[in-house]
C-alpha cells in the first residue's frame, strides 16, 4: 500500500469516526461538515473530497459504526444456546451499548433518516445486519424448543430487534419506563427458560395446544 493510500484510508477512518462522535455528542442537526471535520481533526473540505456530501459520509458511517458493533458482539451471539440466553444477552447488550453512547448514535440516526433520504437504507442496512445475527441464533435454537412449528426465525428475528430498537428510542423520554420494559423482557427469559426444561410428554403437550389455538375457527 502507497503512502497516500494509506494516508487517505486513515483520513476516512477518521471521518466517520468523527460523524458518529459528532451524532453523539450534538445531535443531528448540529452535524455538519464543520463539526464532523472539528471532531476528526482535519480540514471540512477533506468531508466532500472523500465522500461527496455530509449525507453520504453519515450513511457511511451508519454502515461503518453498526459493522463495528456487530463485529463486537458476535462470538458472543455464536455462543447462546437457548432462547433465554438471548434475552438476557440483549438485556446486557442494551446497557453496555447505552453506557457508551451507542443508543444515543442510533436514536439520531433514526431521527435523521426520517428527513435525510440517504441515512434511511444506511440506517435500515445498519440495523439489518444485527437483525441477521439475531436471526441465525434463533434458527440454531429454535429447534430444540416447542416453539420451533410455530415460531417464525426471520419475523422473530425483526420483531426482537424491533422491540430493543424501540425502547432504546422511548429510554430518552421515560427511562423508567424502559427499564420496566427490559425487566419484563428478562421475566419472559424465565418462562422462556421453563419451556424449553419441560421434558417430552410436557413439551409434546404444549405443541399439541398450540396447533389447537393456532386452528381456524
Amino acid at each position: 500500500m502507497s503512502p497516500d493510500t494509506a494516508k487517505s484510508l486513515e483520513t476516512k477512518a477518521k471521518l466517520l469516526d468523527g460523524a458518529l462522535r459528532t451524532l453523539t455528542e450534538q445531535g443531528i442537526a448540529k452535524t455538519s461538515a464543520r463539526t464532523v471535520a472539528a471532531a476528526a481533526g482535519v480540514n471540512q473540505a477533506l468531508v466532500f473530497y472523500h465522500f461527496g456530501s455530509v449525507d453520504e459520509l453519515l450513511a457511511a458511517a451508519c454502515r461503518h459504526g453498526a459493522e463495528q458493533r456487530v463485529s463486537r458482539y458476535r462470538e458472543r451471539l455464536a455462543r447462546i444456546g437457548n432462547l433465554a440466553e438471548l434475552l438476557t444477552f440483549a438485556r446486557e447488550m442494551h446497557e453496555e451499548e447505552r453506557a457508551e453512547g451507542h443508543v444515543a448514535t442510533l436514536g439520531q440516526l433514526l431521527a435523521g433518516a426520517q428527513t435525510h433520504p440517504r441515512l434511511a437504507p444506511a440506517t435500515a442496512a445498519g440495523l439489518d445486519l444485527w437483525i441477521t445475527e439475531v436471526e441465525r441464533v434463533l434458527v440454531r435454537v429454535l429447534p430444540a424448543t416447542p416453539l420451533a412449528e410455530f415460531a417464525d426465525p426471520v419475523g422473530l428475528a425483526r420483531a426482537v430487534s424491533a422491540s430493543f430498537v424501540g425502547i432504546e428510542l422511548y429510554e430518552g423520554v421515560d427511562p423508567e419506563g424502559a427499564r420496566r420494559a427490559l425487566d419484563a423482557l428478562e421475566q419472559l427469559a424465565g418462562l422462556v427458560a421453563a419451556l424449553e426444561s419441560l421434558g417430552p410428554v410436557a413439551q409434546r403437550a404444549v405443541r399439541h395446544h398450540l396447533r389447537r389455538t393456532r386452528r381456524p375457527h
